[in-house]
Protein backbone atom coordinates (compact mmCIF):
# COMPACT_ATOMS: atom_id res chain seq x y z
CA UNK A 1 0.00 0.00 0.00
CA UNK A 2 1.06 3.58 -0.99
CA UNK A 3 0.77 5.53 2.42
CA UNK A 4 1.75 9.10 1.07
CA UNK A 5 -1.43 10.06 -0.45
CA UNK A 6 -2.45 9.44 3.57
CA UNK A 7 0.20 11.65 4.84
CA UNK A 8 -0.28 14.53 2.10
CA UNK A 9 -3.02 16.13 4.84
CA UNK A 10 -0.43 16.09 7.53
CA UNK A 11 2.14 17.24 5.77
CA UNK A 12 0.43 20.62 4.52
CA UNK A 13 -0.83 20.82 8.49
CA UNK A 14 2.73 20.65 9.45
CA UNK A 15 4.13 23.00 7.03
CA UNK A 16 0.93 25.82 8.24
CA UNK A 17 2.45 24.44 11.86
CA UNK A 18 6.21 25.14 11.05
CA UNK A 19 5.13 28.57 9.24
CA UNK A 20 2.99 30.17 12.40
CA UNK A 21 6.27 28.73 14.91
CA UNK A 22 8.70 30.65 12.41
CA UNK A 23 6.90 33.84 12.87
CA UNK A 24 6.25 33.26 16.60
CA UNK A 25 9.95 33.07 17.01
CA UNK A 26 10.61 35.82 14.94
CA UNK A 27 12.80 33.20 13.00
CA UNK A 28 10.42 32.12 9.62
CA UNK A 29 12.36 30.00 7.22
CA UNK A 30 9.44 30.82 4.40
CA UNK A 31 8.74 32.67 1.00
CA UNK A 32 5.52 32.86 -0.45
CA UNK A 33 7.16 32.86 -3.98
CA UNK A 34 9.79 30.03 -3.06
CA UNK A 35 6.88 28.09 -0.97
CA UNK A 36 4.27 28.50 -3.97
CA UNK A 37 7.00 27.21 -6.24
CA UNK A 38 8.25 24.03 -4.12
CA UNK A 39 4.10 22.68 -3.75
CA UNK A 40 3.76 23.67 -7.28
CA UNK A 41 6.15 21.28 -7.92
CA UNK A 42 5.00 18.51 -6.05
CA UNK A 43 1.50 18.52 -7.31
CA UNK A 44 3.33 18.93 -10.65
CA UNK A 45 5.26 15.59 -9.55
CA UNK A 46 2.27 14.24 -8.74
CA UNK A 47 -0.19 15.06 -11.30
CA UNK A 48 2.43 13.96 -14.14
CA UNK A 49 2.17 10.91 -12.80
CA UNK A 50 -1.39 10.14 -14.83
CA UNK A 51 0.38 11.31 -17.94
CA UNK A 52 3.82 9.68 -17.86
CA UNK A 53 4.11 6.28 -18.03
CA UNK A 54 7.18 4.75 -16.69
CA UNK A 55 8.79 1.47 -17.65
CA UNK A 56 9.80 0.79 -13.83
CA UNK A 57 6.39 -0.78 -13.39
CA UNK A 58 6.80 -3.09 -16.32
CA UNK A 59 10.07 -4.24 -15.79
CA UNK A 60 9.47 -4.83 -11.64
CA UNK A 61 6.43 -7.21 -12.68
CA UNK A 62 8.07 -9.00 -15.70
CA UNK A 63 11.29 -9.88 -12.78
CA UNK A 64 8.77 -10.32 -10.33
CA UNK A 65 6.89 -12.74 -12.18
CA UNK A 66 9.28 -14.74 -14.27
CA UNK A 67 12.95 -14.29 -12.74
CA UNK A 68 13.29 -13.47 -9.44
CA UNK A 69 15.58 -15.71 -7.63
CA UNK A 70 12.67 -16.74 -4.86
CA UNK A 71 9.76 -14.54 -3.62
CA UNK A 72 9.95 -13.89 0.29
CA UNK A 73 7.14 -14.25 2.54
CA UNK A 74 4.91 -10.96 2.74
CA UNK A 75 3.36 -12.40 5.75
CA UNK A 76 6.69 -12.45 7.92
CA UNK A 77 7.96 -9.45 9.81
CA UNK A 78 11.69 -10.13 8.91
CA UNK A 79 10.83 -9.15 5.05
CA UNK A 80 9.15 -6.09 5.98
CA UNK A 81 12.28 -5.07 8.00
CA UNK A 82 15.07 -6.46 5.35
CA UNK A 83 12.47 -5.05 2.46
CA UNK A 84 12.90 -1.46 4.72
CA UNK A 85 16.57 -1.58 5.15
CA UNK A 86 17.51 -2.94 1.50
CA UNK A 87 15.24 -0.39 0.04
CA UNK A 88 17.39 2.09 2.37
CA UNK A 89 20.77 0.94 0.68
CA UNK A 90 19.23 1.06 -2.64
CA UNK A 91 18.20 4.57 -2.37
CA UNK A 92 21.20 5.41 -0.96
CA UNK A 93 23.08 3.72 -3.90
CA UNK A 94 20.69 5.70 -6.24
CA UNK A 95 20.44 9.11 -4.45
CA UNK A 96 24.28 9.35 -4.44
CA UNK A 97 24.29 8.83 -8.49
CA UNK A 98 21.95 11.48 -8.31
CA UNK A 99 24.44 14.14 -7.04
CA UNK A 100 27.46 12.70 -8.76
CA UNK A 101 26.54 12.24 -12.77
CA UNK A 102 25.00 14.55 -14.77
CA UNK A 103 22.23 12.60 -16.53
CA UNK A 104 20.84 11.54 -13.17
CA UNK A 105 21.49 15.11 -11.80
CA UNK A 106 19.04 16.06 -14.20
CA UNK A 107 16.28 13.99 -12.91
CA UNK A 108 17.07 14.72 -9.35
CA UNK A 109 17.83 18.92 -9.41
CA UNK A 110 14.33 19.73 -8.62
CA UNK A 111 13.94 19.20 -5.44
CA UNK A 112 17.16 21.02 -4.29
CA UNK A 113 16.42 24.51 -5.89
CA UNK A 114 14.77 25.79 -3.30
CA UNK A 115 16.88 28.57 -2.13
CA UNK A 116 15.08 28.30 1.62
CA UNK A 117 14.70 25.32 3.38
CA UNK A 118 11.72 24.32 5.03
CA UNK A 119 9.06 21.68 5.00
CA UNK A 120 8.00 22.23 1.89
CA UNK A 121 11.27 21.74 0.23
CA UNK A 122 10.08 18.26 1.13
CA UNK A 123 7.59 18.26 -1.18
CA UNK A 124 9.05 19.90 -4.13
CA UNK A 125 9.54 16.63 -6.20
CA UNK A 126 11.17 16.07 -9.55
CA UNK A 127 8.72 14.49 -12.44
CA UNK A 128 11.35 12.74 -14.24
CA UNK A 129 12.70 10.47 -11.85
CA UNK A 130 10.56 7.74 -13.34
CA UNK A 131 13.18 7.46 -16.26
CA UNK A 132 16.27 6.34 -14.41
CA UNK A 133 15.74 5.69 -10.71
CA UNK A 134 13.97 2.44 -11.21
CA UNK A 135 16.81 0.77 -12.04
CA UNK A 136 18.72 0.89 -8.76
CA UNK A 137 15.27 -0.88 -7.38
CA UNK A 138 15.52 -4.13 -9.44
CA UNK A 139 17.64 -5.98 -7.28
CA UNK A 140 14.92 -6.19 -4.39
CA UNK A 141 12.87 -7.69 -6.94
CA UNK A 142 15.23 -9.98 -8.16
CA UNK A 143 15.65 -11.55 -4.55
CA UNK A 144 12.26 -11.97 -3.97
CA UNK A 145 10.83 -8.88 -2.19
CA UNK A 146 6.92 -9.18 -3.15
CA UNK A 147 5.50 -5.74 -5.12
CA UNK A 148 2.82 -4.92 -1.97
CA UNK A 149 6.17 -4.73 0.45
CA UNK A 150 8.37 -2.77 -2.10
CA UNK A 151 5.54 -0.45 -2.42
CA UNK A 152 4.55 0.13 1.41
CA UNK A 153 8.31 0.48 2.79
CA UNK A 154 9.41 3.33 -0.38
CA UNK A 155 6.28 5.13 0.67
CA UNK A 156 7.25 4.76 4.61
CA UNK A 157 10.72 6.08 3.83
CA UNK A 158 9.36 9.22 1.79
CA UNK A 159 7.40 9.74 4.52
CA UNK A 160 10.27 9.34 6.80
CA UNK A 161 12.10 11.68 4.76
CA UNK A 162 9.30 14.61 5.38
CA UNK A 163 10.24 16.04 8.80
CA UNK A 164 14.05 16.32 8.03
CA UNK A 165 13.02 19.31 6.12
CA UNK A 166 13.51 21.81 9.01
CA UNK A 167 15.76 24.25 9.69
CA UNK A 168 13.86 24.94 13.83
CA UNK A 169 14.95 21.18 14.79
CA UNK A 170 18.43 21.24 16.29
CA UNK A 171 20.91 18.28 16.39
CA UNK A 172 19.75 15.40 18.05
CA UNK A 173 22.82 13.55 20.15
CA UNK A 174 23.23 9.78 19.62
CA UNK A 175 20.23 9.44 17.25
CA UNK A 176 22.07 10.65 14.04
CA UNK A 177 24.83 8.29 14.51
CA UNK A 178 22.14 5.72 13.06
CA UNK A 179 19.11 7.85 11.43
CA UNK A 180 19.23 10.51 9.34
CA UNK A 181 18.53 14.22 11.10
CA UNK A 182 17.13 17.53 10.11
CA UNK A 183 20.47 18.33 10.99
CA UNK A 184 22.67 16.12 8.64
CA UNK A 185 19.71 16.23 5.95
CA UNK A 186 20.52 20.39 6.53
CA UNK A 187 24.27 19.31 5.23
CA UNK A 188 22.68 17.35 2.12
CA UNK A 189 20.97 20.59 0.61
CA UNK A 190 23.37 23.63 1.34
CA UNK A 191 25.80 24.43 -1.34
CA UNK A 192 29.26 25.31 0.90
CA UNK A 193 32.25 23.61 -0.18
CA UNK A 194 32.23 21.49 3.03
CA UNK A 195 28.76 20.76 2.10
CA UNK A 196 28.51 19.65 -1.48
CA UNK A 197 27.97 16.01 -2.23
CA UNK A 198 27.69 14.66 1.33
CA UNK A 199 24.74 12.61 3.63
CA UNK A 200 22.93 10.40 0.91
CA UNK A 201 20.99 8.30 3.38
CA UNK A 202 16.75 8.32 3.07
CA UNK A 203 16.39 6.94 6.55
CA UNK A 204 19.77 5.29 8.07
CA UNK A 205 22.31 7.38 7.90
CA UNK A 206 24.89 4.67 8.91
CA UNK A 207 25.13 4.12 4.75
CA UNK A 208 26.86 8.00 5.04
CA UNK A 209 29.56 6.61 7.83
CA UNK A 210 29.81 3.24 6.04
CA UNK A 211 30.88 4.89 2.71
CA UNK A 212 32.76 8.43 3.15
CA UNK A 213 30.06 10.38 2.09
CA UNK A 214 28.91 12.12 6.08
CA UNK A 215 29.33 15.36 7.03
CA UNK A 216 28.12 17.01 10.20
CA UNK A 217 26.81 20.26 10.28
CA UNK A 218 29.36 22.58 11.45
CA UNK A 219 28.48 25.75 13.89
CA UNK A 220 30.43 28.17 12.12
CA UNK A 221 29.74 27.47 8.62
CA UNK A 222 25.58 28.08 8.22
CA UNK A 223 24.28 26.26 5.13
CA UNK A 224 23.76 27.64 2.12
CA UNK A 225 20.74 26.37 0.15
CA UNK A 226 19.71 26.18 -3.12
CA UNK A 227 22.09 24.97 -6.15
CA UNK A 228 25.47 26.13 -7.59
CA UNK A 229 24.07 27.10 -10.70
CA UNK A 230 20.61 28.98 -9.85
CA UNK A 231 17.93 28.80 -12.23
CA UNK A 232 16.70 31.89 -10.69
CA UNK A 233 12.81 31.50 -11.80
CA UNK A 234 10.23 29.83 -10.25
CA UNK A 235 9.13 27.49 -13.62
CA UNK A 236 8.34 24.85 -12.71
CA UNK A 237 8.69 23.47 -16.39
CA UNK A 238 12.23 25.19 -16.45
CA UNK A 239 13.13 23.27 -13.20
CA UNK A 240 12.68 20.37 -14.57
CA UNK A 241 14.28 20.34 -18.06
CA UNK A 242 17.17 22.75 -17.68
CA UNK A 243 19.71 20.38 -16.63
CA UNK A 244 18.63 18.28 -19.45
CA UNK A 245 18.36 21.37 -22.13
CA UNK A 246 22.30 22.03 -20.67
CA UNK A 247 23.64 18.75 -21.80
CA UNK A 248 21.82 18.71 -25.38
CA UNK A 249 23.66 21.70 -25.76
CA UNK A 250 27.14 20.41 -24.65
CA UNK A 251 26.35 17.35 -26.66
CA UNK A 252 25.92 19.62 -30.03
CA UNK A 253 28.31 22.15 -28.85
CA UNK A 254 31.27 20.12 -28.39
CA UNK A 255 33.55 18.88 -31.29
CA UNK A 256 34.90 15.48 -29.82
CA UNK A 257 32.95 12.41 -30.36
CA UNK A 258 34.49 11.02 -27.37
CA UNK A 259 33.04 14.01 -25.53
CA UNK A 260 29.36 14.05 -26.75
CA UNK A 261 29.25 10.44 -24.84
CA UNK A 262 31.25 11.92 -21.80
CA UNK A 263 28.77 14.56 -21.39
CA UNK A 264 26.04 12.17 -20.69
CA UNK A 265 27.98 10.63 -17.78
CA UNK A 266 29.93 13.31 -17.10
CA UNK A 267 30.55 13.87 -13.35
CA UNK A 268 27.99 16.78 -12.59
CA UNK A 269 29.30 19.88 -13.50
CA UNK A 270 31.78 18.71 -16.25
CA UNK A 271 31.96 20.59 -19.31
CA UNK A 272 34.33 19.32 -22.91
CA UNK A 273 37.34 21.96 -22.88
CA UNK A 274 36.21 23.13 -26.11
CA UNK A 275 32.66 24.49 -24.51
CA UNK A 276 33.87 25.46 -21.49
CA UNK A 277 35.83 28.07 -23.46
CA UNK A 278 33.64 29.18 -25.49
CA UNK A 279 30.56 29.09 -22.88
CA UNK A 280 32.31 29.20 -19.33
CA UNK A 281 29.57 28.41 -16.43
CA UNK A 282 29.06 31.26 -13.70
CA UNK A 283 31.10 30.89 -10.88
CA UNK A 284 29.24 30.73 -7.48
CA UNK A 285 30.05 31.78 -4.37
CA UNK A 286 27.91 30.53 -1.14
CA UNK A 287 28.98 33.38 1.04
CA UNK A 288 28.21 36.67 -1.75
CA UNK A 289 25.32 34.40 -3.73
CA UNK A 290 22.01 36.76 -3.29
CA UNK A 291 18.93 34.83 -3.55
CA UNK A 292 16.16 34.85 -5.99
CA UNK A 293 13.85 36.99 -4.42
CA UNK A 294 11.94 39.20 -7.13
CA UNK A 295 9.68 42.14 -5.06
CA UNK A 296 6.07 41.86 -6.35
CA UNK A 297 3.03 43.44 -4.75
CA UNK A 298 0.84 42.57 -2.30
CA UNK A 299 -2.16 41.91 -4.58
CA UNK A 300 0.22 39.60 -7.35
CA UNK A 301 1.40 38.00 -4.31
CA UNK A 302 -2.27 37.21 -3.18
CA UNK A 303 -2.99 36.37 -6.82
CA UNK A 304 -0.06 33.67 -6.57
CA UNK A 305 -1.38 32.44 -2.91
CA UNK A 306 -5.16 32.01 -4.20
CA UNK A 307 -4.10 29.84 -7.21
CA UNK A 308 -1.89 27.49 -4.87
CA UNK A 309 -4.91 27.19 -2.67
CA UNK A 310 -6.89 26.20 -5.82
CA UNK A 311 -5.15 23.69 -7.59
CA UNK A 312 -4.92 22.28 -3.67
CA UNK A 313 -8.74 21.34 -3.34
CA UNK A 314 -8.77 20.69 -7.30
CA UNK A 315 -5.36 18.53 -7.11
CA UNK A 316 -7.21 14.85 -5.64
CA UNK A 317 -10.37 15.46 -8.54
CA UNK A 318 -8.06 16.15 -10.80
CA UNK A 319 -6.03 12.33 -10.12
CA UNK A 320 -9.21 10.90 -9.98
CA UNK A 321 -10.55 12.23 -12.95
CA UNK A 322 -7.39 11.71 -15.12
CA UNK A 323 -6.99 8.40 -13.70
CA UNK A 324 -9.83 7.06 -15.23
CA UNK A 325 -9.96 8.93 -18.08
CA UNK A 326 -6.25 9.17 -20.01
CA UNK A 327 -7.50 12.10 -22.20
CA UNK A 328 -9.28 13.92 -19.98
CA UNK A 329 -5.90 13.25 -17.51
CA UNK A 330 -3.56 14.90 -20.38
CA UNK A 331 -6.13 18.22 -20.66
CA UNK A 332 -5.85 18.30 -17.14
CA UNK A 333 -2.59 18.10 -15.94
CA UNK A 334 -1.82 20.77 -19.19
CA UNK A 335 -4.24 22.78 -17.37
CA UNK A 336 -2.35 22.43 -14.41
CA UNK A 337 0.72 23.19 -15.81
CA UNK A 338 -0.28 26.17 -17.71
CA UNK A 339 -1.60 27.83 -14.08
CA UNK A 340 1.92 27.13 -12.85
CA UNK A 341 3.58 28.16 -15.38
CA UNK A 342 1.64 31.97 -15.79
CA UNK A 343 1.57 32.17 -11.98
CA UNK A 344 5.36 31.52 -11.30
CA UNK A 345 5.84 34.42 -14.65
CA UNK A 346 3.72 36.82 -11.68
CA UNK A 347 5.68 35.80 -9.08
CA UNK A 348 9.37 36.63 -10.80
CA UNK A 349 7.77 40.44 -11.05
CA UNK A 350 7.13 40.30 -14.88
CA UNK A 351 4.14 40.56 -16.42
CA UNK A 352 1.98 37.25 -17.78
CA UNK A 353 -0.61 39.17 -19.13
CA UNK A 354 -0.87 37.59 -22.24
CA UNK A 355 -0.42 34.01 -20.79
CA UNK A 356 -2.81 34.60 -18.49
CA UNK A 357 -5.30 35.60 -21.22
CA UNK A 358 -4.62 32.71 -23.50
CA UNK A 359 -4.93 30.30 -20.44
CA UNK A 360 -8.66 31.75 -19.59
CA UNK A 361 -9.38 31.64 -22.77
CA UNK A 362 -8.70 28.20 -23.07
CA UNK A 363 -10.12 27.51 -19.50
CA UNK A 364 -13.86 29.39 -20.88
CA UNK A 365 -13.31 26.66 -24.16
CA UNK A 366 -12.97 23.45 -21.51
CA UNK A 367 -15.29 24.91 -19.65
CA UNK A 368 -18.43 25.21 -22.22
CA UNK A 369 -17.74 21.92 -23.86
CA UNK A 370 -17.34 19.83 -20.42
CA UNK A 371 -21.10 21.31 -19.52
CA UNK A 372 -22.67 19.69 -22.17
CA UNK A 373 -22.10 16.35 -20.75
CA UNK A 374 -24.02 15.44 -17.20
CA UNK A 375 -20.80 13.33 -15.63
CA UNK A 376 -18.41 16.73 -16.02
CA UNK A 377 -21.32 19.34 -15.49
CA UNK A 378 -20.13 20.19 -11.81
CA UNK A 379 -16.55 20.22 -12.67
CA UNK A 380 -17.38 22.65 -15.31
CA UNK A 381 -19.71 24.80 -13.86
CA UNK A 382 -16.90 25.76 -11.35
CA UNK A 383 -14.31 25.91 -13.96
CA UNK A 384 -16.88 28.71 -15.22
CA UNK A 385 -17.03 30.43 -12.33
CA UNK A 386 -12.59 30.09 -11.22
CA UNK A 387 -12.15 32.01 -15.06
CA UNK A 388 -14.34 34.44 -14.22
CA UNK A 389 -13.26 35.82 -10.87
CA UNK A 390 -9.49 35.28 -12.71
CA UNK A 391 -10.66 37.45 -15.65
CA UNK A 392 -12.28 40.42 -13.26
CA UNK A 393 -8.74 40.58 -11.47
CA UNK A 394 -6.34 40.81 -14.48
CA UNK A 395 -7.10 44.38 -15.29
CA UNK A 396 -5.75 44.83 -11.55
CA UNK A 397 -2.46 42.50 -12.29
CA UNK A 398 -2.21 44.15 -15.28
CA UNK A 399 -1.52 47.86 -13.96
CA UNK A 400 1.01 46.24 -10.96
CA UNK A 401 2.68 43.92 -13.24
CA UNK A 402 3.93 46.57 -15.84
CA UNK A 403 6.10 48.61 -13.15
CA UNK A 404 7.21 45.75 -12.18
CA UNK A 405 8.00 43.89 -15.37
CA UNK A 406 9.72 46.87 -15.96
CA UNK A 407 11.63 46.78 -12.97
CA UNK A 408 12.65 43.56 -13.33
CA UNK A 409 14.14 44.43 -16.94
CA UNK A 410 16.78 46.76 -15.21
CA UNK A 411 17.30 45.16 -11.87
Amino acid sequence: MDYVPLAVPFFLLAILLEFIFGWLKNNNTYRLNDTVSSLFMGSLSTASKIVLIGVGGAVFYAIETHYALWRMDDSLLITWIFAFVAYDLCYYCFHRIGHERQIFWASHVAHHQSEEYNLSTALRQTSSSFLLNWIFYVPLFLIGVPAKVFVSVASINLIYQFWVHSQHIPKLGWYELFFVSPSNHRVHHATNDIYIDKNYGGVFIIWDRMFGTFQEEQEDEPCVYGIRGPIRSFNPLWANIHIYLGIVKDFFRTEKFKDKLRVLVARTGWQPDDVAKKFPSKEYNPKTYIKFDPKVSKLISFYGFIQLIVLAIIGPFIIEYGSSNYILGVIYVGMLVFTMVSTSRWLEGRSAMYMEISRLFIFTIVGLFGSQYSQTYDAAIYLLIYTLINFIALPFLGKISNNQSTAYQHG
